[in-house]
Order: C-alpha cells, then sequence, then structure tokens
C-alpha cells in the first residue's frame, strides 16, 4: 500500500540518495461535514521544513492534499488532519481509509479544538473493533529522536484540561495517533500566527518530528 514511500526509507536508511520532492511527504486529509481541514495552513509546511533541516530524510518540502478516495492515498504512509469542525466521512470513504491504515497506513488526527466528539464518532465507525487508547510516555514515539518523559506537550489550553495521546494499534503497529487537547498544528504554524513563545513552538515541532520519524521506523520494521 505505501510501497513508494516504503522504497524510499529504505533508500534512505542504507545511505541512498532520493529525489529532493519526493512523494516522500504528509499529506492532510479532506474530509465532508462542514469542519475546516484546511485549518493552520503554515503548520504542515513548517514541520516538513524541520524534518529536513534535522534528520537525513529528504521529504517534499510542501504537503499534499487527499481525499479518502483518491487513488493517490496509497503513496502517502503519513496522513495528517485536523480542524475547529464537523468530520464526516461516507461509508465508502471509510472502508478506503479502514483499508489503507490496515495496509500499512497512518493517520494523525489533531485536535484543532472542536472536532473531538465527530472524530471519535467516524474513527469508531472505520474502526469499530477497536477504541482509541492511552498512549503513555514510555511509549517510543516519545522518544524516538526528542525525549518527551511526561508524554504528549501542551501547546494551547482551550478547556485547561491536560494534553492526551490516544491511538490504535493494529497487530502492534500504531495505525491511528490522536493528539487531543495539545494543538501540535498551532505550535508548527509560523511565529506571528499564535504569538506561541518559543520554547512551546519547539516543543510542538520536536514532537512532530518524533512522530515522522517513528512512523517511518513502522515501515522498514
Amino acid at each position: 500500500m505505501v510501497n513508494i514511500a516504503l522504497s524510499l526509507c529504505v533508500a534512505v536508511s542504507v545511505g541512498l540518495s532520493a529525489p529532493p520532492d519526493s512523494v516522500l511527504s504528509i499529506a492532510r486529509l479532506q474530509y465532508e461535514g462542514g469542519g475546516d481541514w484546511y485549518a493552520n495552513p503554515s503548520s504542515l509546511p513548517n514541520l516538513l521544513a524541520a524534518i529536513n533541516e534535522r534528520t537525513d530524510i529528504p521529504v517534499s518540502s510542501f504537503p499534499r492534499v487527499v481525499r479518502p478516495l483518491d487513488t493517490s492515498l496509497k503513496e502517502y504512509p503519513y496522513l495528517y488532519m485536523t480542524g475547529h469542525g464537523n468530520v464526516r466521512f461516507s461509508r465508502e470513504e471509510r472502508l478506503a481509509l479502514r483499508e489503507h491504515l490496515l495496509s500499512g497506513g497512518f493517520l494523525h488526527a489533531d485536535d484543532n479544538y472542536g472536532m473531538d466528539d465527530s472524530f471519535r464518532r467516524e474513527i469508531a465507525e472505520v474502526f469499530p473493533e477497536y477504541e482509541l487508547s492511552e498512549i503513555t510516555p514510555g511509549h517510543p514515539v516519545f522518544n524516538v529522536m526528542y525525549q518527551f518523559p511526561e508524554g504528549l506537550p501542551k501547546i494551547h489550553e482551550h478547556d485547561g484540561k491536560a494534553p492526551q495521546a490516544l491511538g490504535i494499534f493494529h497487530g502492534g503497529r500504531l495505525i491511528v495517533f490522536y493528539s487531543y487537547e495539545s494543538d501540535l498544528g498551532d505550535g508548527w504554524e509560523d511565529s506571528g500566527v499564535h504569538e506561541d513563545a518559543s520554547e512551546i513552538r519547539e516543543s510542538a515541532i520536536r514532537m512532530g518530528v518524533n512522530l515522522y520519524l517513528y512512523v517511518l521506523s513502522q515501515l522498514v520494521t
């Protein structure tokens, strides 16, 4: 399902070169329902730039946009979705997402304050046999490159609740990562958008780099 990205990842792991604007990227998931799937437009370009600068992985300089039924879905091992409002998938879209994620893909859902109820509803329809479970601070995603001994960092306060990393595992592989009450995407945006302190933005970027590296590590193990 993600054979193109896997080939690039293997090439990197053995020291081969890959095209500077390779397909290895992050794809923003476009969904229906009225939610602003396009929120935080500068977030993913900034995260990709950080991955390029801080690792040896030649990722694209810009993110893609993909719908669940696009034939290109299989080319992207890392799907990202965010927003403040309603999320809705059709039956066909749920089946396509399910097949993609079970076949090697990964979905990072980043609650931008407001999509929590609808995301939980929809992901339960995609994976009725699984429940979102807490990912504890000891999980490798929190130390693959940068150390997060307390787990998911808090970027924006919103309701003042503690951040939660929730996930769905299939066959021991993490296929869905849900960052709740954290808002990583806000921390990835240009510095003047939310006026977050530099250390807050750095924490968000570091967590994003960890997530990307962890996802790629699952492809080659």
